[in-house]
Order: structure tokens, then C-alpha cells, then sequence
């Protein structure tokens, strides 16, 4: 179920570099982007889905690129599938791809999913929550645009507006962050954050093996691994973080197998 992006779209015209950019950032012809591919995997998301949808269709991105939404259902067990099953008719300028898994597996196996069914030159994870702002689409995209990252990650602590919650995830998710960079030998401040963009040639590198919530730290592992190595940025996101009350799924239990995780995938492919 899927619509056609406008062929009158022009190709985009990626930033002029500098020369001393030129030096440390050559752009060959691979490099330009023309089609950024939104994954989102919703589970039980019968509230925000279609909102979310609306937010991540009308977000600017960098000049010239088009976009396409895959939405990968993970046996939602509320009303989630007939949300989805209307956004082609809800936004008919929207390319979507919409794929309804028999069982749940988790939040990894609906990425990894979604990354096969990429038709994109750039693929960015997008939870289907209210949690992230896709006005922040350009900021994330625009150091591939510009042929300066093949990855980049969100941040929520380096200075964007958050909501104020709880101490402990916090406290959780910056030593989860520290102990995961003491492993790959990177210097990110949020390894757990959604937003994550990669070029479709890094992950088509990547055999994604956790289902569940273990994908942040897996493949965080495996790209820091990946030799030429990569180009990884980081930049700022907002955050409004939802409470355990308004449906976040995250546990203490997810933590620990985090650490098992990056311990795991240091020494193992």
C-alpha cells in the first residue's frame, strides 16, 4: 500500500563546502541523498500513531529530499492496525510502506524489518510515541546531506528542551552511555536515544541480531566496529518523555540486559 512520491522533484543541492572542507570531507557523487527512509515501529500506539504521522509527514527536511514512512506493527493488541491501515488515504502525498507482524518480537525485530523494506538513501528511526520532534529532521539529516557523517545520533543531554522526569533514567541511560563508550572507544552522551540516522550502505553492513530494546547498544557496537571507520556525529534533540502512567515501556529489567549487551557484542559479531 503504497503512494508515489511527485517525480517533479528536483534533485537536492547538498550545501557548498568550504576548502578546508573539502580536505577532510570529500564529496563523491555517492554521496548525494535524495530519499531519507523514516522507520517506526509502533506497538500499542492506538492514541498518537496517527498524530505522530501527521508530525513526521509535515517536518522540513534539507532541501530536495523526498521521503518515505515505513510503519512496522508489532502485533499491537489495541486498535493500532486499523490507525495505520488509514494513513495512505489521511496523507495521499506520502509515500507508505506498512507491514503488520503475526507476533510480537520487540522493538529490534521491527527495525530490522523495516531497514529491509528501505528504499532510501538515509534511513532514521522514529518511535512512535510523542517522545522526539521531527522538526528536529533537519539537524539530524543535514551532516549526511552534507557528506560530513555516515551516522548520526540524537542527544538528549546536550542542551535542547526536555521534560522533567525521572532521576533515575537519567542516572540509568548516562552510565548506560559511559559503559557502552568505554567499550567501543566513542565519546557519545546519549547511546540510547531513538533518533538515529544512518546511510543505507552502513546498515546494509550491520546483521541485527537483538529483538527487543537491545538494538541501541548492539548497533552502536557494531558501527564503531566498522572499518573504513565511519564518520559519527551527535546532535542536540528535545525530549518530552512520557510517564509509566501515559504508556512508557522501558524497565530497570531492560537496563540490565543493556550491559549484558555491550559486553556481548564487544567480542561477538
Amino acid at each position: 500500500m503504497m503512494t508515489q512520491p511527485d517525480a517533479t522533484m528536483t534533485e537536492p543541492q547538498p550545501k557548498p563546502q568550504t576548502a578546508q572542507e573539502r580536505r577532510r570531507f570529500p564529496r563523491s557523487e555517492s554521496a548525494v541523498i535524495t530519499k531519507v527512509s523514516i522507520v517506526i515501529p509502533v506497538y500499542n500506539e492506538e492514541a498518537t500513531v496517527q498524530h505522530l504521522i501527521r508530525l513526521v509527514a509535515n517536518a522540513p527536511l534539507p532541501e530536495g529530499l523526498t521521503r518515505e514512512i515505513i510503519c512496522v506493527n508489532d502485533c499491537s493488541k489495541d486498535n493500532t492496525q486499523s490507525k495505520l491501515d488509514e494513513l495512505p488515504k489521511l496523507h495521499p502525498d506520502i509515500e507508505f510502506k506498512i507491514f503488520h507482524k503475526p507476533v510480537n518480537e520487540g522493538k529490534g525485530a521491527a527495525l530490522r524489518d523495516g531497514f529491509k523494506h528501505a528504499g532510501g538513501d538515509v534511513v532514521l528511526i522514529q518511535d512512535a510515541d510523542l517522545e522526539y520532534d521531527p522538526q528536529d529532521y533537519v539537524k539530524l539529516l543535514q551532516p549526511i546531506v552534507e557528506d560530513k557523517a555516515d551516522v548520526v545520533y540524537g542527544s538528549r543531554f546536550i542542551g535542547e528542551p526536555h521534560r522533567v522526569l525521572y532521576y533515575y533514567h537519567t542516572l540509568g541511560n548516562k552510565f548506560l552511555t559511559a559503559f557502552s563508550n568505554m567499550f567501543t572507544n566513542l565519546n557519545l552522551t546519549d547511546m540510547e536515544v531513538c533518533y538515529k540516522v544512518f546511510r543505507k550502505s552502513v546498515l546494509d553492513r550491520i546483521n541485527i541480531k537483538c529483538n527487543r530494546f537491545g538494538f541501541e547498544p548492539e548497533v552502536t557496537a557494531k558501527i564503531a566496529k566498522l572499518r573504513p571507520r565511519l564518520r559519527i556525529y551527535e546532535v542536540g534533540v528535545a525530549y518530552y518523555g512520557r510517564s509509566y502512567e501515559e504508556g512508557k515501556k522501558i524497565t530497570w529489567k531492560d537496563g540490565i540486559k543493556a550491559v549484558l549487551t555491550i559486553i556481548r557484542f564487544r567480542f561477538l559479531d
